[in-house]
């Protein structure tokens, strides 16, 4: 959904934490509309996992919200105090541990490469990464094995039959997502990702799109319920953000169409390590304006802005990268056969 980036974004520009959550959740709300349509098209998305998961997620979603309000009342500063201090826990261990992981994933695609000439490998081809996802750890083997009825299916087009899993972990998984959407003001995208892929054993493209096709609901529910109607939108923001994501969305989406799915790993860890860098260098303002540590006012201002500056340099790389794949890969969305 894209709120790793743009709630961060938005308390850089001075914009109160509980105004940048209702907002950043109201347009993805409406951005999740335009990017399920486009993946629906492309073939990655499960309805079946994205129903169950989102019974977790609404109230997961409600919960969280009501404790960002609580938490506004109680006291403004320490509220912002808390939204910067969850995301710079969350956003550390998952940039960190997805970090790694794409850079392993890589280094072992590599020694499976495919023999000079071919035009795809095992890690995924020209065609995408439709074929990443074969292989699954020890965790996600362990969790599909546990038959706890009713079962889901789902990955059809990736193993003969398909996988399966039990709805308790998805009902679990989607609360634990809804609550850090409700709090964090974002689709939860940065933590469906990695539940989804490296946790219940989902291929990485059917992760993407029916990530953002549950975001619809959960966004929309959250955004509207519990920010939406007390106040906490900024609107004018919203539509701003929504214009620029009419063109990314497209691009983004056609980009996970020709590049492999361990390649979206490595989008997927470079744009939270962006978010992780900016809020980590905000904390120490944020502690010190509730008392928690001693800090002056000035070094706390430099270290934002070292932040914020940080932030956006990530985020620039992030956006070459994608852009760039896309362009190079423009031939193979246009259908013609080009050596890798």
């Amino acid at each position: 959904g894209g709120g790793f980036i743009i709630a961060p974004a938005l308390m850089s520009a001075g914009v109160k934490g509980i105004l940048a959550v209702g907002t950043d959740l109201f347009h993805i709300f409406a951005k999740a509309i335009m990017g399920s349509v486009i993946h629906r098209k492309l073939g990655n998305v499960s309805v079946p996992l994205a129903a169950v998961f989102l019974i977790g997620a609404i109230a997961g979603a409600t919960v969280g919200g009501y404790v960002n309000r609580l938490l506004y009342e109680l006291n403004p500063i320490l509220s912002d105090a808390f939204i910067t201090t969850i995301y710079s826990l969350i956003f550390g261990f998952l940039g960190f541990y997805s970090l790694f992981d794409f850079l392993n994933a890589r280094k072992a695609d590599r020694k499976k490469a495919a023999p000079k000439g071919t035009t795809a490998h095992e890690g995924g081809g020209a065609h995408g990464g439709k074929t990443e996802g074969t292989e699954m750890g020890n965790l996600p083997r362990k969790i599909q094995a546990l038959k706890i009825p009713p079962m889901v299916k789902f990955d059809f087009d990736l193993v003969p039959g398909g996988r399966s899993i039990s709805w308790v972990f998805l009902v679990a998984s989607g609360f634990l997502v809804g609550l850090a959407g409700g709090i964090m003001g974002v689709g939860g995208g940065f933590l469906t990702f990695p539940i989804f892929v490296y946790t219940l054993g989902v291929s990485s493209m059917t992760t993407v799109g029916t990530d953002i096709f549950q975001i619809i609901f959960t966004a929309g529910y959250a955004s509207i319920t519990q920010y939406a109607i007390y106040g906490f939108i900024f609107y004018t923001l919203a539509m701003g953000m929504l214009l620029g994501s009419l063109v990314g969305i497209q691009i983004g989406a056609m980009a996970t169409k020709v590049v492999p799915g361990i390649t979206i790993r490595g989008f997927f860890a470079l744009s939270v390590m962006a978010g992780f860098v900016n809020r980590i260098f905000a904390l120490p303002a944020k502690l010190s304006s509730i008392g928690l540590i001693t800090l002056s006012k000035e070094a706390g201002t430099e270290l934002d802005t070292i932040g914020i500056w940080a932030f956006f340099i990530v985020i620039g790389l992030f956006a070459v990268w994608v852009i760039g794949t896309f362009l190079k890969n423009i031939p193979v969305l246009r259908g013609e056969e080009v050596k890798r």
